[in-house]
């Protein structure tokens, strides 16, 4: 059972480290002489007059950090948003800590400040873009007719209502004047570059941190149907709702569409995901003993039944020697939503481990199943996940705790707590999603 502990770590940390901008940047891109070079894509910095880095994101400031490093004198100032927490030491890159997964006061300080040193830019400037998951809270320009209070409400309305991370963006961005290609409007006509780390399934770029600099494709007719599919237009703000209505009638300016000419100056390219985190855990654990298999890295759903699903497919492997015979570890990537009904606390990671435990708690048979957010946090808590083997299960048996009882109340993170269940790796300095690791005695 220790061992399975320990190799899970070693897995886990094995996947986030290979998604950390000082792996990714150092991997993907180059400075020779003159010439930046990002996946195989040359840009010649003697034709630009000036250099500037901003960004928004839970990585973006290990990110600013990396191409200081890279760039060094080359750049003229930068500004980055990422979360309490999560800041890096930079000498000519200003970094704004701001809030997530609610927008507060610093998101707007951030929105204005890079919206106002984008539109300095000048044709033949360079402005490189860091955009990593969580950026969609961290940087922010409101529309005049809604303040920060209605789109707090609203944020956390689709929050708590089980919407999940790309219906989010979609409203976010209908109700932003930087989102949805609006920061590469502003940039524009100067070059931008934008290195992306995804935090989204399948990696659709006008989703990672709001799209910024890349076409959105959604309207706010979508926004409007969202709101309808949670049953929250009744509990949205009267000005947001009213906002989203007169820009289905064409009163209120759309996102920046596909085709539009500001993207003939702006590029984007991806640097790390889920995917190759989920590859390189294979290979830790691979060199560990396991029979490994990647079983998807586009899972979502509701966390607590992913959580039951992880249960069923560990039972398969020992019963049944499928998909694969122990010792077996399973890796599952994605990201899970929470429909909250009670008040406890947690994460989508911690809540998806104790329904598994509620499914696995009579079982006889070596195995251990963890959950972890890359970014190193889950949910507004100090831990990154959790896992549970029978030691956990023992342990809760012994201080009488009822698993379904705090599921009920999305108390995940107290139950774990108890019973020393919990995954704190504190601030990763990436965000590629959420891992989940089954493994089979």
């Amino acid at each position: 059972m220790n061992n399975q502990l320990e190799h899970l770590h070693l897995i886990i940390n094995s996947a986030i480290n290979s998604v950390k901008p000082s792996e990714l940047i150092t991997r993907k891109m180059m400075l020779e002489g003159n010439h930046l070079i990002v996946n195989n894509y040359k840009i010649d910095l003697e034709k630009h007059d000036k250099i500037f880095v901003l960004g928004t994101g839970k990585a973006s400031a290990f990110m600013a950090y990396e191409i200081e490093s890279l760039l060094g004198d080359k750049i003229n100032y930068g500004i980055v948003s990422t979360k309490y927490g999560h800041s890096a030491p930079c000498k000519k890159i200003k970094i704004i800590e701001s809030g997530h997964p609610i927008i507060d006061a610093n998101s707007l300080k951030a929105g204005e400040e890079i919206l106002n040193l984008a539109k300095e830019t000048t044709e033949n400037d360079l402005v490189i873009c860091l955009l990593s998951g969580g950026g969609s809270a961290l940087l922010e320009k409101l529309p005049s007719e809604i303040s920060l209070q209605e789109l707090q409400i609203i944020f956390n309305l689709l929050l708590n209502s089980g919407a999940n991370i790309e219906e989010m963006n979609i409203v976010r961005r209908h109700l932003s004047k930087i989102k949805g290609g609006q920061l590469a409007a502003a940039i524009f006509p100067a070059t931008s570059v934008s290195l992306i780390i995804s935090d989204v399934i399948n990696d659709p770029i006008e989703a990672i941190a709001g799209g910024v600099t890349s076409p959105d494709p959604s309207t706010f007719k979508d926004a409007l149907n969202i709101l309808s599919k949670y049953d929250l237009i009744d509990l949205t703000p009267h000005n947001v709702l009213n906002y989203i209505l007169d820009g289905v009638e064409g009163k209120n300016p759309e996102t920046i569409k596909p085709n539009n000419k500001i993207f003939e100056r702006t590029n984007n390219f991806i640097l790390g995901n889920n995917k190759e985190a989920l590859l390189n855990a294979k290979t830790k654990a691979e060199s560990l003993g396991y029979n490994t298999l990647i079983y998807s890295a586009n899972i979502q759903g509701e966390a607590r039944v992913i959580g039951k699903f992880s249960a069923e497919l560990a039972k398969k492997i020992f019963y049944e020697n499928k998909p694969l015979s122990p010792p077996a570890c399973l890796l599952i990537g994605g990201e899970t939503t929470v429909t909250i009904k009670g008040n406890g606390k947690g994460g989508r990671n911690q809540e998806l481990v104790l329904s598994a435990l509620c499914e696995m708690k009579n079982e006889k048979f070596g195995f251990l199943i963890a959950s972890v957010g890359t970014d190193g946090t889950d949910g507004p808590t100090d831990a990154a996940g959790a896992f549970v083997n029978h030691s956990i299960i023992d342990r809760s048996v012994e201080l009488s705790l009822n698993p379904n009882s705090f599921l009920e109340n999305n108390d995940s993170y107290n139950f774990f707590n108890n019973i020393d269940g919990l995954i704190k790796t504190g601030p990763s300095g990436t965000n590629v999603m959420d891992i989940i690791v089954i493994l089979v005695n």
